[in-house]
């Protein structure tokens, strides 16, 4: 078969898919257009500002969210795993993840609440479609690549861009979705069963060791919660995040303001 392929009386076909399910969602765009409209009220410093940088922080983080998820599907799409694209995992759509509350609702509390940018297990791949382990380990990659990406672009503005205009509670929020991203990627990082960092490893486990991570995994939210919540486990973790955070120049004191302004139900 071609790359493209359109049959008598159908829609065009892409890789054997109807190119509609690799369009961008309305769900989708719509976020993206609040996103700019929020951060355009922030920057400009109209209304009210905490509620614009509310918007601007809760939409970025979904449009990432988003992004994440789309990250591990298209790489198993190209892998050979053509169910990400008729489960609609390709249009960027949240409303299609397989489980939206984990996905879309709980990170965003842990964000509004906690400070966190908890990563969510939302799209389903069909390992069985996709040959050899290094493609797997590559789709289990793919996620958090767009979190560390993310991480080094929005310092890198915030660095180069932030003296030259723009409301410093603008910049709270623009630096606290840096520090979502950084406490993202490095969760996503972690060796935890079910989390990206445990699937990236699971292909290459002998089979007991992979059977035992199976058994694990669908309890990998409740594991990675219990280990942080130990103190001294805890403590370490986010020491070495707020060490990464200044090694990149991430200002604390500016993400920490961008904490406290999207908490508006606080006077």
């Amino acid at each position: 078969m071609t790359a493209y392929d359109r049959p008598g009386d159908g829609e065009p076909l892409v890789l054997g898919v109807p190119r509609a399910a690799l369009r961008p969602s309305p769900v989708f765009l719509g976020l993206v257009a609040l996103f700019v409209t929020c951060g355009v009220l922030a920057w400009q410093g109209a209304g009210n500002v905490r509620l614009a940088v509310f918007g601007f922080v809760v939409t970025g983080w979904l449009v990432s969210l988003c992004l994440h998820e789309y990250a591990h599907a298209v790489v198993a799409f190209r892998a050979g795993d053509r169910s990400v694209a008729h489960r609609g995992y390709l249009t960027l759509n949240p409303l299609k993840y397989s489980h939206p509350l984990l996905s879309v609702v709980l990170p965003v509390v842990v964000v509004l609440l906690g400070g966190i940018g908890l990563p969510g297990g939302a799209v389903w791949v069909d390992r069985h479609a996709i040959p050899g382990r290094l493609r797997h380990t590559l789709v289990s990659l793919a996620g958090p690549a767009t979190n560390v990406l993310f991480t080094l672009v929005l310092v890198a503005v915030l660095r180069l861009v932030a003296p030259g205009g723009g409301t410093l509670e603008f910049w709270a929020g623009w630096a606290l979705l840096a520090f979502l991203q950084l406490t993202a990627s490095v969760l996503n990082l972690l060796p935890v069963p079910g989390l990206d960092g445990g699937n990236m490893l699971q292909p290459w486990l002998s089979p007991p060791y992979r059977r035992m991570y199976d058994l694990f995994a669908p309890y990998g939210f409740i594991l990675l919660f219990a280990l942080l919540w130990n103190p001294a486990i805890g403590e370490r973790f986010f020491g070495g995040v707020f060490a990464v955070a200044d090694l990149l120049g991430l200002p604390s004191g500016l993400y920490a303001l961008g904490l406290d302004l999207i908490r508006i139900w606080r006077p």
